[in-house]
């Protein structure tokens, strides 16, 4: 963890509602490099409209993001991307019928553009790049197979698998490890500690109590899309106030 890092991106009071309803609600937090940041909070609480407004599929109605200084504010989702943001979905969104291998590769646009100058060398490179994303995510023996035939542990790794591949500063993750067995669990753990050494700044949407206390530094507490709680995954989830909203026990 790297609390005193500057932030990489700034998000200040993000608005957004749909007819009467406001999914988020003045939101405001920073992320820095070496940080896992997890999101929490009932359904519909606002987190995957969060993501949807960072990564520029939903537009917010007021409010300010910023990457590294810079406003990201009416970029569509592929602009945002190549400024560094990588997402992965809750329904994993994978080409099915694509081999595992091709899935990576498309990811790396433009790098994978075919008319990119460099040749035999530059494709050598992005081939090196991908062998080693599929060995990291042990699904090297599975490079030719289809997405849709893999099994769903090793569809949830491809998916990571295709962010790790982006090189992205930041990973934006919606339940990355739901579904998951002890094992693999344990192994995804271990790559999203590796990337966070590395630098890459990491922020995740997860239900699941027990994952967001075994690989989150930092949480997020929404609810109705508000910012209620920042702060350290025991300070947060020991909560009794927001243990009642997340277990909607709380008065209507």
């Amino acid at each position: 963890m790297n609390a005193g890092a500057s932030p990489l991106l700034e998000v200040r009071g993000l608005r957004k509602a749909f007819g009467g309803l406001r999914v988020t609600d003045d939101v405001s937090f920073d992320l820095a490099a070496g940080v896992v940041t997890t999101l929490v909070g009932p359904n519909g609480a606002g987190k995957t409209t969060l993501f949807n407004q960072i990564t520029g599929e939903a537009a917010p109605d007021a409010g300010g993001i910023r990457l590294r200084g810079e406003s990201l504010l009416g970029l569509a989702p592929w602009q945002v991307a190549r400024r560094g943001v990588a997402r992965g979905f809750q329904d994993l969104r994978l080409f099915s019928h694509m081999t595992v291998r091709d899935n990576l590769l498309t990811t790396m646009e433009p790098a994978a553009w075919l008319w990119q100058p460099g040749g035999a060398a530059r494709r050598r490179q992005r081939l090196d790049r991908v062998a080693a994303v599929l060995a990291a995510t042990g699904l090297q023996a599975h490079a030719d197979a289809r997405a849709i035939d893999l099994s769903y542990a090793q569809r949830k790794f491809l998916s990571l698998a295709r962010v790790m591949a982006a090189r992205a500063p930041i990973w934006l993750l919606d339940e990355p490890a739901s579904g998951l067995d002890r094992g693999s669990y344990e192994h995804f753990l271990r790559l999203l500690r590796d990337a966070v050494r590395g630098g890459v700044t990491v922020c995740m949407i997860e239900h699941n109590l027990d994952i967001v206390s075994g690989a989150s530094d930092r949480v997020l507490f929404l609810d109705r899309g508000r910012l209620l709680a920042d702060g350290t995954p025991a300070a947060v989830l020991s909560d009794p106030a927001l243990a009642a909203i997340y277990f909607g026990e709380r008065a209507a």
